[in-house]
């Protein structure tokens, strides 16, 4: 999951902060009962001499250093037993001079043999659902917040469904899409005028879809082109953001049409579009614009590729926020 370095660094800043901090109370505590019963600094020290003496056990034989580090651990054992005493003399726990870091599992690294510990994993699901929230109101846009009592339960003479129906339908579809997303999940288009939930069910997905821990890259259409011309035409030569926009688990483009369109917008979003696709990770797109104004806007061979490659969701009603601003 290639989630943003910047997520990746801020995890382990926390990550290191807790360490630190555990290990910083833990010195208190020592120091603290070392005032208040001499006779640990004497245990201690012992403890930590029958180690260093252990190493020696290296340049010997093999039959001397079986001996030897057996009488070392026998050294320690009745040190560890005499700090007991001390602690039960106190009336304190056996583990009253251990470190107590916030995860025992991987004690604050983030890392259990090889693999990620799970407090580092949901430490990043966490970030990048705060990343994500400063683009966006990921926290009202959820599934549970989408009131299909705005949409209209009365037919056009022209459809067969009402927009309530129409709306309850694309709704169960993005609920099961979050439910059941992996990597492997298809493409979405969301086409439809503006104010009709397309953003608010795009958001809805994308917090499902971290809360299962996959990466996740959110913005709008504007903000992404800015951003990869910024980085196509600045001095630092990476490509570090295109990247992230090709290899993110999700990738979700906000009012595609919006943005000033240029050779270069058109080239990255065919680019972006077709790449995903060949690679099969999934990308979800909303629009004002229609498939005929996406061709005239861009070109023939993005808009087929949405009609070939992704499931596309027209929404229709009214514009909610003018029904929410009459309400108020």
């Amino acid at each position: 999951m290639p989630y943003k370095r910047e997520i990746f660094e801020k995890a382990q800043e926390i990550l290191d902060k807790r360490r630190n901090q555990a290990e910083a109370k833990n010195t208190a505590v020592m120091m603290m009962f070392e005032n208040t019963e001499p006779l640990y600094k004497e245990y201690r020290n012992e403890m930590i001499a029958s180690v260093k003496e252990a190493v020696k056990a290296i340049d010997m034989s093999p039959d001397k250093a079986a001996k030897f580090i057996e009488e070392q651990k026998i050294r320690n054992l009745a040190a560890q037993e005499n700090v007991k005493n001390l602690l039960r003399k106190h009336g304190l726990p056996e583990d009253y001079l251990e470190v107590k870091y916030s995860c025992p599992q991987c004690e604050d690294t983030g890392v259990v043999g090889t693999r990620l510990c799970s407090c580092h994993i949901q430490l990043l699901k966490d970030l990048a659902y705060e990343e994500a929230g400063k683009k966006s109101p990921l926290k009202i846009c959820t599934f549970e917040e989408f009131r299909l009592s705005y949409y209209s339960d009365k037919k056009a003479s022209s459809h067969d469904v009402s927009p309530r129906e129409k709306m309850a339908e694309i709704l169960s579809f993005c609920k099961e899409y979050a439910e059941d997303f992996d990597r492997n999940s298809p493409s979405i288009l969301m086409e439809g005028r503006t104010g009709l939930g397309k953003t608010h069910l795009s958001l809805a997905i994308v917090g499902k879809v971290i809360e299962k821990g996959y990466s996740v890259l959110y913005n709008s259409a504007q903000n992404f082109f800015r951003e990869l011309q910024n980085e196509r035409f600045g001095k630092s030569g990476s490509s570090a953001f295109e990247n992230m926009m090709l290899e993110c688990d999700l990738l979700v483009i906000d009012d595609l049409g919006a943005e000033f369109s240029t050779t270069f917008t058109v080239s990255a979003l065919y680019n972006i579009v077709n790449t995903r696709i060949n690679t099969g990770l999934p990308t979800i797109i909303s629009t004002n614009l229609t498939l005929t104004e996406i061709e005239n806007q861009y070109s023939n061979r993005i808009s087929s590729r949405f009609i070939g490659e992704y499931s596309i969701l027209y929404f229709e009603g009214s514009d909610i926020r003018q029904i929410k601003n009459e309400e108020n």
